[in-house]
């Protein structure tokens, strides 16, 4: 068995252009639209909106390889790097590395990628490790880099990526490979085809997976112009044992169709994420500009405290006890409360008696 890296078609990997035809043009398409929609938010919801969506990321494409963060943390350290305002705290390595590396991405997704770019992420990803030996360099171990699972009496292998050796030599021909096919390579074909082909070198001792996946979101950055700011990680670590599999699936062949087609569904259902919540806080504003006056400072707050909660809400929807626990207020002033907001259409309502709940009504129907 040859590895796909062995293979002598190495690494021109061969793929089917015609099946990714309408999916890039889908997926430029789309584009056009989230942009359209981010630019209707104001400064301060973009702001927001980015921190949110950049801690998310950062939460998540660390949870795909079952390093657990801390949210909070995450998105103080992403304030602080953009120089805002935030509460005094402090915030472990882990959580502060992979930050500043979202923010280095999304700040200069336009530079050229270099191997110190990648020695720097690095560096930003595991400098807390103690037990990593080689931080911010490529590995020069000459043990074989496998991917195992099983007994460690019996191991699988799943992949073995190529001797340290060999790795100055292929991540030049890779950093070539990505400056020279940033203009003649469509936008999904070529961000798949990056995570792919950085991932069979794995150059690194630990960290590969979520640096191929900032190196995917720099390679949709240069084709767009800006940064993407898609939930790629978060629709990712929803199903990873999907995404392990596509790329189990390349690592005997160089004949990529499949992976390429998995991932571009990917990138989609991770733009549509980010369009479904660009819409979401367009209708929070468009929400309080028709009904913040009508509320009194109870409803405001049970309101804002639904919003916080997403696009989904309460899991359930809210409950009466729920609107007490958020308010404060009595069992009868909540009835009148709630009562008056689906008057105001501000709510839904399903169920009855103790099985009421309240919706969000921010489809601002009337």
């Amino acid at each position: 068995m040859a590895w796909n890296w062995e293979q002598e078609s190495w690494p021109n990997f061969d793929y089917d252009k015609e099946t990714l035809a309408d999916i890039e043009n889908r997926f430029l398409s789309e584009s056009g639209t989230l942009l359209g929609a981010f630019k209707h938010l104001s400064s301060n919801e973009q702001q927001s909106i980015t921190i949110s969506l950049l801690s998310d990321e950062a939460l998540k494409t660390s949870e795909i390889e079952g390093e657990y963060l801390n949210r909070e943390s995450l998105q103080s350290s992403i304030r602080k790097q953009f120089g805002l305002q935030t509460e005094t705290r402090k915030i472990p390595p882990s959580e502060q590395g992979v930050a500043e590396m979202m923010v280095d991405l999304y700040e200069h997704f336009d530079r050229p990628l270099e191997h110190q770019t990648l020695f720097r992420w690095h560096e930003m990803l595991l400098g807390g490790r103690r037990s990593i030996r080689e931080i911010g360099r490529y590995r020069t171990d000459d043990g074989a880099m496998q991917i195992v699972s099983g007994a460690i009496h019996q191991p699988k292998v799943h992949f073995e990526a190529p001797p340290s050796t060999s790795i100055p030599f292929e991540m030049k021909r890779f950093m070539t490979w990505f400056q020279r096919t940033k203009k003649n390579l469509p936008a999904l074909t070529r961000t798949g085809i990056a995570h792919a082909y950085f991932v069979s070198i794995h150059p690194f001792e630990d960290g590969n997976g979520r640096i191929g996946r900032a190196i995917s979101e720099k390679a949709l950055a240069e084709k767009l112009g800006q940064p993407t700011l898609i939930a790629l990680a978060q629709t990712i670590e929803k199903n990873k044992k999907t995404y392990y599999t596509a790329l189990q699936s390349i690592n005997e062949s160089n004949e990529i169709t499949s992976w390429l087609n998995y991932f571009a569904e990917t990138v989609l259902e991770a733009q549509r994420t980010t369009l479904a919540r660009v819409e979401f806080a367009i209708a929070k504003t468009k929400f309080f500009d028709r009904l913040g006056e009508q509320l009194n400072d109870r409803q405001t707050k049970a309101i804002r405290r639904l919003f916080e909660a997403g696009p989904n809400g309460f899991i359930g929807g809210m409950s009466a006890e729920n609107y007490l626990a958020i308010t404060k207020t009595s069992r009868a002033t909540a009835t009148r409360d709630l009562s008056d907001l689906l008057r105001k259409n501000a709510v839904t309502k399903t169920g009855q008696l103790k099985h009421t709940r309240y919706y969000l009504n921010y489809s601002l129907e009337s």
